[in-house]
């Protein structure tokens, strides 16, 4: 290979870049470069690509995060970000081969110019486009040539699906956040933390996201689409004697602000965080425990989305370094019959309530949709990329990243819904029930959770943790809940998803962000409260320091 293509390519986007001038619009400088770059790499590129796409990332983000009644953070950034995606071979075999699970990283992920501007942007595509290619070549070369390739491969389906080219325009999203307004609220929320002795730190913030994803591809795949995002959150952090940190988190989402619970609402949810953290402070340190609990909706979608949703991402079933845990369960029962999971991108809200892991096409241009993972018990699907798996030939539109990164499949809004229910009252009678007849002095109940990790690779345990925040034992002689502080759900995942016996009525929703191979992403997951007949719990550890030995400073006033 030398660089007479290269040259050529160099020539052609200076020499565009006069007409180009005229052409405001980022989707057209998008789609004409790459046709441009393209061409030029198909005829004189070794070897030759075979799929080119550009992605752009705008986002407008404003910050206000305030303290102990005053601000401490007023920020407005926007940024564009350019992927490269760039395949050369073919779809059966290409540069992103997993050889021994390795995936490379192709895009560079570079800043652009915030202006529809075609001298900034033109060279920075031309640049990127290159590097990509290089990368690219450099490494179907090597796979070509490594014999590690065909050994042992269980899954031989192409590295890369056909898709049909989409053209789609929405409209720009617009949503602005009156600082001076929410300035004054955000003192005033963050004020009722004056005066809490114990409670180390708080802060109490609003985050307003507009996002706007440009795609264009070789294929004829045109996008622009937008979304809003309105997170407002509570934090609080304490530490108990003994040296545990321990912290509690509340948010509220909506899609503008305007759409925000009342002030009234908010004030509710900032006491009963102060409230719990102080409970906390004093609650007796649990012991490590196996036996039966009720895990709130919130806890059991976070349960849910830790030990089956990521094990349910379709690139997980042809990476050999992968558990696989599911990959070989198609049609076969994996949850009990009461139980179906589905994962709904399309979904924007349920019952009202906003869920953060909507979107209309995902990061590959394909167009979301709802995909049914289990019915009655029973596996039928994964969410998938475009990067097919056996019995799997296309994507489904879960092929997701944040910008900077390489796509691989993952969840979007994780439904768990069951077909049988029973009343929350009903719930606890059950739990006392199963408390009776293990013979246990006590079963617990999750009420929140801050989120949790899992372990899906072959080489380690196929375990799990999830973090509550806030846990009671609940006594089978009658005395009244107990909370208490260092617990830890831990586990393995079919053990675990075998004990679930009952189900209640009332799904709630768990919204926060995700972070996996392609970054981090907004997720939601829904879930009724479930009741297990065993969980394991363990103490969590302490930090090495103690609670601070200066007394803690006197409520002065300021401004409200």
């Amino acid at each position: 290979m030398n660089g007479a293509w290269l040259r050529t390519l160099f020539a052609i986007a200076l020499g565009v870049l006069p007409s180009l001038a005229q052409q405001q619009d980022l989707l057209g400088i998008l789609e004409a470069e790459l046709k441009r770059n393209f061409e030029v790499l198909r005829q004189k590129g070794d070897p030759k690509p075979y799929y080119l796409s550009y992605t752009v990332t705008q986002r407008d983000v404003v910050v206000l995060d305030s303290s102990l009644g005053s601000i401490r953070a007023n920020q407005t950034q926007r940024q564009r970000i350019l992927d490269v995606s760039m395949r050369v071979g073919d779809a059966q075999l290409d540069n992103y081969h997993r050889v021994r699970g390795n995936r490379a990283r192709f895009t560079s992920g570079s800043a652009i110019a915030l202006e529809d501007e075609p001298n900034a942007i033109v060279r920075v595509l031309w640049r990127d486009t290159d590097r990509a290619y290089r990368a690219a070549a450099e490494r179907l070369n090597l796979i070509r040539s490594s014999s590690e390739m065909r050994v042992a491969e269980r899954d031989t389906s192409p590295d890369f699906s056909e898709e049909e080219p989409v053209v789609d325009v929405l409209p720009i999203v617009s949503s602005t956040l009156n600082t001076a307004e929410w300035e004054a609220k955000l003192k005033k929320f963050s004020a009722a933390f004056r005066g809490r002795e114990g409670i180390l730190t708080s802060n109490v913030s609003v985050v307003l996201t507009v996002e706007h994803r440009y795609f264009v591809d070789s294929n004829g795949t045109r996008l622009r689409h937008g979304r809003s995002q309105t997170r407002l959150e509570t934090t609080g952090q304490a530490k108990a004697s003994d040296g545990m940190n321990l912290g509690l988190s509340r948010s509220l989402e909506a899609e503008v602000p305007g759409q925000l619970p009342k002030d009234a609402e908010v004030e509710k949810v900032v006491s009963a965080l102060i409230r719990d953290l102080e409970a906390l402070l004093q609650a007796p340190l649990a012991e490590p425990f196996i036996g039966p609990a009720i895990l709130s909706g919130r806890a059991a979608a976070v349960f849910f989305h830790e030990i089956f949703g990521h094990r349910m991402e379709g690139h997980r079933q042809k990476d050999e370094r992968e558990g696989q845990t599911f990959t070989s369960q198609v049609d076969k029962q994996v949850l009990v019959p009461f139980l179906s999971v589905y994962a709904d991108p399309t979904l924007r809200k349920l019952d009202g309530q906003e869920l953060m892991g909507w979107y209309p096409y995902d990061d590959e241009g394909v167009k979301s949709r709802r995909v049914a993972l289990v019915e009655g018990g029973f596996l039928r699907n994964f969410m998938l990329s475009r990067s097919p798996i056996e019995g799997f030939p296309a994507s489904n539109g879960h092929g997701r990243k944040q910008p900077g990164n390489e796509v691989v499949s993952r969840q979007s809004n994780l439904i768990v819904e069951a077909a049988e229910t029973v009343s929350d009252g009903d719930l606890r009678e059950a739990l006392l029930a199963e408390v009776r007849k293990q013979q246990k002095p006590y079963g617990l109940y999750f009420v929140d959770v801050s989120g949790g990790l899992t372990t899906t690779g072959r080489d380690g345990l196929q375990a799990f943790t999830v973090t509550p925040l806030v846990v009671y034992r609940v006594f089978a002689d009658g005395r009244p809940d107990q909370l208490v502080r260092g617990v830890d759900i831990v586990g393995t995942p079919l053990t675990s998803f075998a004990k679930i016996i009952a189900a209640g009525n009332r799904p709630e929703v768990f919204n926060g962000y995700c972070g996996a191979e392609s970054g981090t992403l907004p997720v939601a997951a829904v879930a009724p409260a479930l009741l297990v007949s065993e969980i394991e719990t363990q103490r969590r550890g302490k930090a090495e320091d103690r609670p601070p030995l200066l007394p803690f400073p006197p409520a002065t006033g300021g401004a409200q």
